[in-house]
């Protein structure tokens, strides 16, 4: 770029010398401003897209910890729940449950299974059944017992039913294990 020619820099003849002079150094000068402006433009540019990355990631963020504090409070509202599921399942296990009127154990069965509908409605899920094989994530076992039918590890008694919310252990099935 040493060589400039007249008509790209447009001056007159008589002042060549001392205009080509001046247009290189104008020219040296302002390719230091683009660099130093391409310069500042790149880290302008780095800035933004770090905060865009910093703004999108405390978004998702904020929408993780609203969705855990939802759960939460759902969870609580379970915890809550389950022990009433847990006294009409023991009221519904007394030998004074039959001699209750029919009607009435058909009423409260109602009641109970509108409870459970509307945990399941939400994600919620009762487990636990006898002649299911003991799992130590889903169970608890409170006594193993030899003198009963079944395989070693069956669950031959449910003594409170388990609850779950989605692959999460809300509790434990109670249960009572074939040895």
């Amino acid at each position: 770029m040493n060589e400039l020619h007249e008509e790209e820099l447009d001056f007159e003849l008589e002042d060549e010398l001392g205009t080509v002079a001046a247009a290189q150094a104008k020219i040296k000068k302002l390719r230091g401003e683009l660099k130093e402006a391409q310069a500042k433009r790149d880290e302008y540019l780095d800035g933004w897209q770090r905060c865009k990355a910093d703004s999108i990631n405390a978004r998702k963020e904020a929408a993780q910890q609203h969705d855990r504090a939802h759960g939460r409070g759902k969870e609580s509202i379970i915890e809550e729940i389950i022990p009433v599921l847990d006294s009409f399942d023991m009221a519904a296990g007394g030998d004074a449950w039959l001699a209750i009127d029919e009607n009435w154990r058909n009423g409260v069965d109602l009641i109970r299974n509108q409870l459970l509908d509307v945990l399941s409605r939400h994600g919620i899920e009762r487990f636990g059944k006898v002649g299911d094989m003991f799992d130590h994530t889903e169970h608890e076992a409170v006594q193993e017992i030899e003198d009963v039918a079944g395989e070693s590890g069956e669950v031959v008694r449910i003594l409170r039913y388990g609850y779950k919310n989605g692959e999460r252990i809300v509790r434990p099935a109670q249960v009572i294990v074939k040895r």
